[in-house]
């Protein structure tokens, strides 16, 4: 008689073995087969193991990232390395695998981005938000002749009149540069709302931009900067930090869209030269109760509630 046991291992047992012998060799057949399930649950457990360092790793990788994407001092001391990150040669066609993990890794940086510009302010975004697309559904636009779909400037005063009327702080800015060699001159307009924390003790400056997708569309851009603006929300309301940090993803982006599609990358869509755009100085203060005043170069403050909205 024969008993095989795994992997070809094969013991030869006779009719004339004794049951002593005959229960050793069965011992020594469970015990490999106990040996051998033990070896796939180490390597299953290894291979575990290593998953979740790579992921610990990628994790790590993705922290510092999103630490040098926001950090401003570190930025800009950096900023030839940031910018030339990944793909300093621009040799790749769209489909190589150096340029497909560029775009991944593009996508994952902005995505942990907004999850915590999600986290932060969820309440006074939540309100803000509400009040935005009760103006845009209405009759917004006092032009003489008016224009629902495209007139922003109306649009941006209705929505600090709304703010104000519901008790929120508000401010209409407007950020404004003059012409320099590197730079063309420029102005924008954007709205800042006010909070404070729970113990009212310090005041929270939030930024309210309504075109954030239009900031960064470009004319025949590549289909993975396409899918990146795609993440990008339709208007947003938060920290300033925040706003900074995707600027500086999606221009490194652009400049990476327009390299491949061989196109100029002007000096307009440099992060340095976006986050101009937000960059309005906060040192005067108007009041007025009658009409929505025009933004001077600092800020408009829109009179509303006394009280800030209390941030959570």
């Amino acid at each position: 008689m024969f008993i095989c046991c795994k992997k070809s291992s094969l013991f030869f047992i006779s009719s004339s073995t004794n049951f002593r012998t005959f229960l050793s060799l069965i011992n020594k057949i469970f015990r490999k087969l106990s040996f051998e399930t033990n070896d796939i649950e180490s390597i299953v457990l290894l291979k575990r193991k290593k998953k979740k360092k790579k992921k610990r790793e990628s994790m790590d990788s993705l922290e510092e990232k999103v630490f040098m994407f926001m950090d401003e001092q570190y930025y800009y001391s950096n900023e030839s390395d940031v910018e030339e990150l990944w793909w300093e040669n621009n040799n790749d066609s769209d489909d190589s695998p150096d340029t497909t993990l560029y775009w991944e890794s593009q996508v994952e940086l902005l995505q942990e981005i907004l999850e915590r510009y999600h986290l932060s302010g969820s309440k006074v975004r939540r309100e803000v938000g509400r009040i935005i697309k009760e103006v845009k559904a209405s009759d917004y636009c006092s032009c003489l002749k008016p224009n629902y779909s495209d007139c922003t400037t109306c649009f941006r005063r209705q929505v600090v009149s709304g703010l104000s009327e519901r008790g929120f702080s508000t401010n209409l800015c407007l950020s404004k540069w003059g012409t320099t060699k590197k730079f063309p001159g420029g102005c924008h307009e954007y709205i800042e709302v006010i909070a404070s924390t729970s113990t009212r003790k310090k005041q929270i400056h939030f930024l309210v931009e309504l075109e954030l997708r239009e900031q960064f569309q470009i004319a025949k851009a590549s289909e993975n900067y396409q899918k990146l603006v795609s993440c990008l929300p339709e208007f947003y309301i938060g920290k300033p930090e925040y706003l900074t940090a995707i600027v500086r993803v999606m221009c490194n982006g652009a400049k990476k869209s327009m390299k491949e599609k061989k196109m100029h990358v002007g000096p307009w869509r440099k992060s340095s030269f976006m986050q101009m755009k937000w960059s309005g100085g906060f040192n005067q203060t108007y009041n007025n109760e009658d009409h929505l005043p025009q933004p001077t170069e600092s800020y408009l403050r829109i009179s509303g509630a006394h009280t800030p909205v209390i941030v959570t």
